[in-house]
């Protein structure tokens, strides 16, 4: 991994030059553009699906390198399966929590109640693009989603950018190469080291171009929906980040405290990066510079870059909670009993479908639906009533994944024994100052 020199104080980049600011800068004047300009601004969509569409194209080569250096890096492939086995008991437990939240919160205030909406009444057409891939998310059951883990063929993963099944064929790559060692290993390592350097430059050149992104997206939306036309919808979408906000302030900042760190000069330190996600509801783009802050904070590169790609896939807290809300709320909106029998299957099926969330298109409607396909009495076609605010829910699910996934990347590591607890303290405090642009 590449090495992330502190800036001394002095040479601190001005204000204007921050990529935070910039965000924020871009933020505001995409509402005020969507505000005043509306029909103009649906058309700057474009900015934001280039932007995105940039950060598509390196993601998945990004994970397949980190995760083979991360491997064949650790050496002991003991204490690569006795962290990988942490990190997956940790992502169950978290995600079995979020599950449970996003369930109890949607029952405590009833976002659904009192809308009496007949099912025939929607639009089924809104759902078309979405029923393939929930389909083959749900359609053969647990023996069809693990089949779908193994990719036809390496290069066919790559190109289709499916994160899961690029971690499968990146663990064995990994393993293997581990297992071959010697001269041969070194020299394949060294260039998979070599070729992840480069990638993170890359991004690092397609980040500073994110308040475009931004700009794009937030325009667009406001533009398109306008301020005052999703009333009918707004209790979810505020639960949902009321909901995000206890669970990462009140469960992983509980988690963290026991790793002896606090989570709001946590947050603080990754600012820049979860200000980027928040206003474009994607946390591809600030992969590199989320793995390079958490080395730079004393964190082992290893269990980085084993932890957080894994995470991407596997430890979707912020998704997990909306998968119940938007079940329950679609239930109540559609006058649909559920009975606790209901409630734990929807529990149990969304433990196996969130997994395969990431890299999916409209991944957030597709997981729902397929989820929705084994509960039989809820209607599927009450995701339509979500299709409009996905887009503001989106933000921040993405944030709350991220959040997430860097979490459980420093309680692996510190139970793993490999944080330097003293070097996060001193960052956390913001003795040093990290450029996450740089190479």
């Amino acid at each position: 991994m590449s090495t992330i020199a502190a800036a001394p104080a002095a040479e601190r980049k001005p204000l204007y030059a921050s990529l935070f600011v910039q965000v924020l800068a871009a933020l505001a004047l995409g509402v005020i553009l969507g505000m005043a300009v509306p029909d103009f601004t649906i058309g700057l969509k474009i900015l934001s699906d280039a932007f995105l569409k940039l950060i598509s194209m390196i993601v998945a080569p990004i994970v397949f390198c980190v995760v083979v250096h991360g491997i064949a890096g650790a050496g002991d492939l003991k204490k690569v399966g006795r962290v990988g086995v942490k990190a997956l008991v940790y992502f169950e437990v978290m995600t079995t929590v979020a599950l449970v939240v996003g369930l109890l919160l949607a029952y405590l205030f009833g976002p659904g109640h009192g809308m009496n909406i007949d099912p025939s009444t929607l639009d089924a057409k809104a759902l078309n693009t979405y029923a393939d891939n929930a389909h083959k998310l749900s359609g053969g059951g647990i023996g069809a989603f693990l089949m779908n883990v193994i990719p036809t063929t390496s290069f066919d993963a790559l190109s289709r950018n499916d994160v899961l099944q690029v971690l499968f064929f990146a663990v064995l790559f990994g393993v293997g190469l581990a297992l071959v060692g010697g001269e041969k290993g070194a020299l394949v390592t060294s260039i998979i080291d070599a070729a992840s350097t480069v990638l993170f430059r890359v991004m690092g050149l397609i980040v500073r171009i994110a308040p475009l992104g931004v700009l794009g997206a937030v325009a667009y939306t406001v533009g398109k929906y306008g301020v005052g036309s999703l009333k009918q919808l707004v209790s979810l979408v505020m639960l949902f980040y009321v909901s995000v906000g206890i669970f990462v302030l009140g469960v992983l900042g509980g988690v963290m405290a026991l790793a002896g760190i606090n989570i709001l000069k946590f947050l603080a330190y990754l600012r820049e990066e979860l200000t980027i996600v928040l206003a474009t509801a994607s946390s591809d783009a600030v992969l590199p510079q989320i793995m390079k802050k958490l080395e730079r904070m004393g964190v082992k590169d290893s269990v980085v870059g084993l932890v957080i790609p894994t995470g991407y896939s596997f430890n979707l807290d912020a998704f997990s909670i909306y998968l119940t809300l938007a079940v329950v709320f679609i239930a109540q909106a559609t006058n649909t009993p559920l009975s606790f029998g209901d409630l734990l299957l929807v529990l149990g099926v969304s433990l196996i479908t969130s997994k395969g969330a990431h890299g999916v298109p409209g991944s957030a409607i597709v997981i729902l639906a397929a989820t929705l396909n084994a509960v039989p009495s809820i209607p599927a076609i009450g995701l339509v009533l979500v299709l409009s605010v996905d887009w503001f829910i989106g933000m921040a699910r993405a944030l709350g994944n991220l959040v997430g996934n860097c979490v459980a990347t420093v309680v692996v590591a510190a139970w793993e024994g490999d944080l330097d607890r003293a070097k996060a303290a001193k960052v956390l405090e913001g003795g040093e100052m990290v450029d996450v642009t740089a190479g």
